[in-house]
């Protein structure tokens, strides 16, 4: 597990209903449990920084000193920088306790000239974790030193202070511990690292139920990135919408909306000649190309194609199918762009219907970047499978058909079922109303506009319909059942800016 990936599981634990607290409480007495297990109770030193990490080791503190321990908690920051309003409180208890009758000594030290080696049975190094950026900072450069240097015990918290959780590299220094106590799962950074670096790793369970990583929830918007100050224009990301038929010219113009309310900076709009001046009149904001096919006006054909490919060179996705139509020339005409384009892919609506299986899978394990939305009837058509009724025999037919395919796979239902093959994602965000005509194409735009702006097709596409759903429950709240597609469209941004992004 990545450090993203703990954050992400974390805010979707506490979405879930499972406090901050609960899951510091928790770590603590891990931390506690395992010291008590090797160490009789004896002089604990425990060195905290102004996170979370810091909080942990405060809560270890309080069980410590329950069985028998005397601690001293040495802070490396004035109390009030603690940036964790869990660690806060546990501080506040601390201080609460610390009236002469428990064998507690709370030290703040901001200057590192006043840490000097100590005698302990037990060092707890809570200071960092997964927080490390670069080159350690003074005072926590030399209590990494004085820790290093103790005779006691040395008992890291989630990830040893200086070692990076991504990768297991020491740029700088760290601490060298006997015993690592991680939560939930290993961290990356910590299966990569030698046993000199980390000890003995002891996984504890804090109570974070599998639903908190299986299910999407709004911890996963941290996996979107600020965006870049200095970027310009076309750096966040091109889409090419293909779409459009005489009968349907709304589908691509949902799509490009979409797509740009994801935070793509362009959406272009291909459609045929019957249909490209009706898109164009829904707004200013879609760039609309007209195919100029020889064969007709009315819907893609084989003349297209080199047309088509010629624009995806300027975009850094392509979404095919948004009211495309069902003419059997249209087929021909994205079974030969598959196997040419080279743009992540994401095939939506009659295209799933109109492309082969084979195509698609030849496309995906020569490693094209392809995303399929199909409904229950579309994954039948395209699959040649019924979709059963129980959710786990879901997961497990759209996992298979993944894993064989090579193309990321969005089953939507009540329950969307979303996997690479390798994982599978479930998505409960969204509401009747949205059997409202167009919604899918606007999920397709959101999962198009995502891969433009560098999420992989797998990110891409459980991002897209916990996106997609929130907006359509944002829809709801504000007009009943009584909503449109576009007016999901439109809370897009809304759903985005719910959380602050790293």
């Amino acid at each position: 597990m990545t450090p993203k990936d703990m954050m992400v599981t974390d805010a979707n634990a506490e979405a879930m209903g499972i406090p901050k607290l609960s899951l510091m409480e928790n770590a603590g007495r891990c931390i506690a449990d395992v010291i008590s297990k090797i160490s009789d109770p004896c002089k604990t030193v425990i060195f905290a920084g102004n996170g979370g990490n810091g909080g942990d080791g405060f809560v270890a503190a309080r069980y410590l000193l329950n069985r028998g321990f005397e601690v001293d908690v040495i802070l490396l920051n004035h109390l009030s920088r603690i940036k964790s309003p869990e660690a806060r409180a546990n501080l506040e208890v601390l201080r609460r306790i610390n009236r002469g009758l428990s064998p507690l000594r709370i030290q703040m030290i901001e200057d590192s000239s006043n840490l000097k080696k100590f005698d302990c049975g037990v060092v707890v190094d809570a200071i960092v974790g997964t927080g490390v950026r670069g080159k350690l900072r003074e005072p926590v450069s030399t209590a990494v030193d004085v820790i290093n240097t103790s005779c006691g015990l040395k008992v890291a918290v989630d990830v040893p202070t200086g070692l990076d959780p991504l990768t297991g590299e020491v740029h700088h220094k760290s601490v060298a511990p006997d015993i690592t106590v991680t939560f939930h799962r290993a961290k990356k950074g910590l299966k990569n690292a030698g046993i000199e670096q980390v000890g003995n790793v002891r996984v504890c369970d804090i109570g974070i139920p599998p639903e908190a990583e299986i299910f999407t929830g709004p911890g996963d918007l941290l996996r979107i990135p600020k965006r870049v100050e200095t970027s310009h224009k076309g750096q966040n990301g091109r889409v090419l919408i293909i779409g459009g038929s005489a009968d349907y010219s709304g589908a691509p113009a949902l799509a490009a909306f979409a797509s740009m309310r994801s935070g793509a900076d362009m959406a272009v709009v291909a459609s045929p000649a019957s249909v490209s001046g009706a898109v164009r009149s829904y707004s200013p904001d879609v760039i609309v190309k007209t195919l100029s096919n020889t064969v007709s006006n009315d819907f893609v054909t084989l003349e297209d194609v080199n047309e088509i490919l010629k624009l995806s060179e300027n975009a850094d996705s392509i979404v095919v199918g948004c009211g495309i139509g069902m003419a059997d020339e249209t087929g021909d005409a994205f079974n030969e762009l598959m196997r040419k384009v080279q743009n992540p892919v994401v095939i939506d609506a009659d295209a799933l219907k109109l492309i082969d299986i084979d195509t698609i899978t030849e496309s995906a394990q020569n490693g094209l970047d392809v995303v399929v939305t199909p409904h229950g009837a579309e994954f039948k058509s395209l699959f040649g499978l019924n979709v059963p009724e129980g959710l786990e025999e879901r997961m497990n037919m759209v996992s298979e058909v993944s894993k064989n395919s090579g193309a990321v796979t969005v089953l939507k239902g009540a329950v969307d079922i979303i996997s690479n093959g390798d994982k599978v994602r479930l998505n409960a965000t969204g509401n009747p109303g949205m059997t409202v005509g167009g919604t899918g194409d606007v999920l397709a735009g959101l999962i198009g506009g995502l891969m433009a702006q560098g999420h992989d097709a797998f990110e891409s596409a459980y991002l897209g319909a916990y996106i997609n759903g929130m907006a359509g429950d944002m829809a709801q709240e504000r007009y009943g059942f009584s909503f449109t597609a576009s007016q999901v469209a439109n809370f897009i941004p809304g759903v985005l800016n719910q959380k602050t992004r790293t």
